[in-house]
């Protein structure tokens, strides 16, 4: 067993996933193994991961039939053997220190089962655009249900993560969310005011249909929530969809955000 599991679920990112893998071999805390699962990518993604995984044995990669994100996420994680569990996204990156940083709260105070950073948001490029606003919110139990604050880089106990069940697999677009909630209601949260961890946003993120589904998920997990807490005949939730505008630079083939808001 390794003192930390990260998790990286792919499919068809061959054009980030060289550069996120990379960022993870670069932790300065070196204990950990990287399992990359790959969703049946059509692209070359399966072999970049390969190539990588021949190199540095603490790879170790995965070739599965597409299922969809939290399918995968779920069968990555019941094949990793770390004490913690972190998770990167394919596309996005790490600062060198995020593992080191993060694990260390872990290790020190055992009251915390969870432990987050802030992030920065890059572009296609890899160019920052704006500092994260959802770690900017502070942390709050109640506040959960309403704000999604808990954002990347997440770092948490893997006793905690079965206590409570995992990955809902009925909950695609909002796995995280559910998580992060009932995680919430079993242990303390803590907050590592850093930017330890690089959020892409790109072309193929901007997916209006998906982004309404995210917020119909993030509503169902809100709800069990309610019920856990025994709130449901107190408060009720209700749910607004917006959509999302953004102003983009092109290049070629690629293109750079300006500018993105909600009704502006």
């Amino acid at each position: 067993m390794v003192d930390t599991s990260l998790i990286m679920t792919v499919y068809n990112r061959e054009q980030y996933l060289s550069l996120s893998i990379e960022s993870v071999l670069t932790q300065t805390d070196r204990s950990f193994e990287l399992l990359i699962w790959d969703d049946g990518s059509t692209d070359q993604s399966l072999a970049i991961t390969q190539f990588y995984a021949a190199q540095d044995n603490r790879i170790r990669a995965i070739a599965a039939p597409h299922t969809g994100r939290v399918n995968s996420l779920i069968k990555a994680v019941a094949l990793s053997t770390g004490t913690y569990i972190g998770l990167v996204d394919s596309d996005d990156l790490l600062a060198k220190e995020a593992l080191e940083q993060t694990r260390a709260i872990l290790d020190s105070n055992s009251d915390v089962g969870l432990v987050y950073s802030d992030y920065i948001t890059i572009d296609s490029q890899g160019k920052p655009v704006e500092y994260g606003s959802r770690c900017q919110i502070p942390y709050s139990r109640d506040r959960l249900l309403v704000s999604f604050m808990v954002m990347h880089f997440r770092l948490m106990r893997r006793s905690l993560y079965d206590q409570v069940g995992g990955f809902n697999p009925e909950l695609e677009f909002s796995q995280d969310y559910d998580l992060i909630l009932k995680l919430s209601e079993v242990t303390d949260i803590y907050h590592l005011p850093q930017p330890l961890y690089f959020y892409r946003y790109h072309q193929d993120s901007i997916d209006l249909h998906r982004q309404t589904q995210k917020i119909l998920c993030s509503y169902k997990a809100a709800q069990d929530a309610l019920v856990r807490r025994g709130l449901s005949e107190q408060l009720e939730l209700t749910v607004e969809l917006s959509a999302q505008v953004a102003l983009l630079q092109k290049f070629g083939d690629a293109t750079e955000i300006v500018k993105s808001g909600f009704g502006k």
